[in-house]
């Protein structure tokens, strides 16, 4: 005795698996939509914020301001010395991310292509230290270093420790590293380079994704960094960074709330980071294919 499916009339698998399809799109986008709002309306919140007076944005009354104040801006630039700060923060934050793609792409090449006693010790050491906090954890010990170096007083105390702490940075272009093909560094061995030429000529230039990505989110950091300057630059305000100064911004002379200065100050200090990003997208998309043609 046979038995028969029934398919209900009008209803194939074709048709059935298309509207699941779309269902879960319709999911997935729907999803995207909302972390993108719980990502975007923080911002927009501040940016509105930033032209209310202190009183509107206290109250939270309104959602767009009653009369912008584009003068807070002004006091904003005025109030945090937003000049002098803000090249203190571009110098530390250049200077870090220039000196920790430079260590790391070493030690990544030298991990990657070479054997040496100590390979895995060193890579546990460094995945370890992933896991320690630059913060209040070490700060008495680094700073005390830094005073026998006698560069508690200056912005290299916070260079030189900041990209220390490169863990992550180095297990990023670890693995761009892996992508790039060994038959590059056999061809170029074979052509009489040794192992420095062919990093600074040959790999360094296709590990340019990589140094992109690395390169943003280590200027994000140095940008954002809070506590090491703050300590290093309490007997030097005038080596204060921007998020020194903008902190400094929350109370004025008579202690009173500043908060919408320091909403329009927190907007201008984006701007740099906008910037940064932008200019590291673009090597997001360059692929390393193709560079050896078999």
């Amino acid at each position: 005795m046979s038995t028969q499916l029934s398919v209900p009339l009008g209803t194939t698998p074709e048709r059935r698996f298309s509207a699941a399809r779309v269902l879960s799109k319709t999911v997935l986008w729907l999803f995207l939509l909302g972390m993108a709002f719980l990502t975007v309306i923080p911002v927009l919140l501040a940016f509105l914020g930033s032209f209310k007076t202190n009183a509107e944005l206290t109250a939270g009354a309104t959602f767009f301001p009653s009369s912008w104040q584009f003068s807070n801006y002004v006091q904003a630039w005025q109030q945090a010395n937003f000049s002098r700060f803000t090249l203190n923060s571009l110098w530390i934050s250049a200077t870090v991310t220039v000196g920790t793609l430079i260590v790391t792409a070493m030690a990544a090449y030298v991990v990657d292509r070479m054997n040496f006693p100590g390979k895995r010790i060193y890579v546990g050491i460094q995945a370890a230290m992933m896991f320690i906090s630059i913060g209040a954890v070490v700060l008495r010990p680094q700073y005390n270093l830094m005073i026998k170096l006698h560069l508690h007083t200056s912005l290299w105390g916070v260079i030189i420790i900041l990209i220390s702490a490169h863990a992550y940075i180095f297990f990023i272009l670890l693995s761009f590293m892996g992508a790039i093909p060994r038959d590059l560094d056999e061809a170029a061995l074979i052509d009489g380079s040794s192992p420095a030429s062919t990093f600074w000529r040959i790999i360094l230039p296709l590990l340019r994704p990589g140094l992109g990505v690395a390169a943003l989110f280590t200027f994000r950091g140095a940008w954002n960094e809070y506590l090491l300057p703050l300590v290093f630059t309490m007997s030097s305000p005038k080596l204060q960074t921007l998020t020194v100064g903008l902190a400094n911004l929350r109370y004025g002379a008579s202690a009173a709330s500043q908060t919408h200065y320091m909403m329009a100050g927190a907007c201008l200090s984006i701007l740099p980071l906008l910037l940064v990003y932008m200019l590291a997208n673009k090597s997001f998309m360059q692929m390393t294919a193709g560079s050896v043609k078999g």
